[in-house]
C-alpha cells in the first residue's frame, strides 16, 4: 500500500451460508504491485482480502491508507474512489484511476466476432498499434517509457479517438457497437493517463493474471466453509502468488518457511522468510524433498 501504482481486480467466490445450507457469492479482491515493467525498485508482491459481497465500501476499506493510482476496470467502487472532491484543481482526489485498455479492446473484439463490423475491425487495428508501442518498452525506466508513449502513442490516441467520435455519431445508441465505442469514450481520460506516466501499464493484465488461480482452485472444492475461511483462504493465496511472482516454486517455498518456523525461526525476524528476501540456497532439503519429491 506503499507503492505509487496497484492493479487491482476482484472475483467471486462460493460461499457456505451459515444456518440454512445454502451457497452464497462472495468476492476474492487482488491488490498487486509489479514494477519490473517499468525498472522499479520494490519487489513484486500479491494481497489479497476477502468480502462477503461487492459493496463499493469493500475497496474504499481496502485502500483507506493508500495514495496513488490505481489500474482497474470501470467497477464503480473504483471509479466512486477517484471523483474530485471540491472544485477544479482543489482537494485533488488522493487517489486516481487508470482504466484498462484490454477492457476496452475486448468489448470491440466481441463486437467483431459477433457480427464482422469493419468499424470494430478498424478499431482493433488502431488499439494493436497502441500495444506494439508497449512491446518495446517493457523494462525501460519510467522516463523512458513515458518519453516513447508521449513522442508515438497519444498522437494515436487523439487519432483514435478523433474517430471514435465519428463514429458513435452514426450508429444508434441501441446497437451494441454503440455500446462498445461509447464505453471507451465515457472513460478516454482514465483510458490514456498511462501514457503520461511511464509507471503505468496500458492496461491492467497483471491483477487479472494474479487471479487465475483462484479460478484453478475453484475447480478443486465446492465453496468456502465461511467468511472466516475466506479470510483465511485470502491470506493462503496472498503469500503463494508472492511466492510465484518473484519466481520461486510456491509449494518448496511454503515448505521451507513453515519448517523453520517449526524449529524457532525468531519472530521479530519474519521479515526474513518473505519471498523476495528467502534465500533459495539455505532452503532445509528435507523440507524440499517433502513438497517437490514427496
Amino acid at each position: 500500500m506503499a507503492a505509487p501504482v496497484i492493479h487491482t481486480d476482484d472475483t467471486p467466490i462460493k460461499v457456505l451460508a451459515p444456518g440454512n445450507g445454502k451457497i452464497r457469492t462472495g468476492r476474492v479482491w487482488i491488490y498487486l504491485v509489479d514494477e519490473r515493467p517499468w525498472a522499479g525498485s520494490r519487489a513484486p508482491a500479491a494481497y489479497y482480502r476477502y468480502s462477503p459481497d461487492r459493496k463499493g465500501e469493500r475497496p474504499r476499506d481496502h485502500l483507506s491508507a493508500f495514495h496513488g493510482v490505481i489500474q482497474a476496470d470501470a467497477f464503480s467502487g473504483y471509479e466512486a474512489l477517484t471523483r474530485q472532491v471540491g472544485p477544479p484543481g482543489a482537494n485533488a482526489p488522493r487517489i486516481m484511476h487508470a482504466a484498462c485498455w484490454a477492457h476496452a479492446r475486448r468489448k470491440l473484439f466481441d463486437e467483431f466476432e459477433r457480427t464482422k463490423s469493419p468499424i470494430a475491425e478498424e478499431a482493433l487495428r488502431r488499439i494493436q498499434k497502441l500495444y506494439a508501442i508497449e512491446a518495446g518498452i517493457t523494462g525501460k525506466t519510467a522516463d523512458e517509457r513515458q518519453k516513447i508513449r508521449r513522442e508515438h502513442a497519444v498522437p494515436i490516441l487523439a487519432e483514435l479517438k478523433s474517430w471514435m467520435t465519428e463514429q458513435r455519431r452514426r450508429l444508434s445508441s441501441k446497437t451494441g457497437l454503440a455500446k462498445s465505442l461509447q464505453y471507451a469514450l465515457t472513460r478516454w481520460d482514465a483510458l490514456c493517463l498511462y501514457a503520461e506516466d511511464g509507471r503505468l501499464g496500458i492496461d491492467n493484465n497483471p491483477a487479472e493474471r494474479s487471479l487465475r488461480m483462484i479460478a484453478v482452485t475453484r475447480k478443486n472444492f465446492l465453496f468456502l466453509g465461511s467468511d472466516a475461511g475466506g479470510e483465511r483462504a485470502a491470506v493462503i493465496y496472498t503469500v503463494l502468488q508472492s511466492a510465484k511472482l518473484n519466481d520461486l516454486d510456491p509449494e518448496a517455498y511454503l515448505a521451507d518457511v513453515i519448517d523453520r518456523m517449526a524449529k524457532g525461526h525468531p519472530i521479530n525476524r519474519l521479515s526474513e522468510l518473505l519471498p523476495w528476501k528467502w534465500n533459495k540456497p539455505e532452503i532445509s532439503r528435507a523440507a524440499y524433498a517433502r513438497a517437490v519429491l514427496g
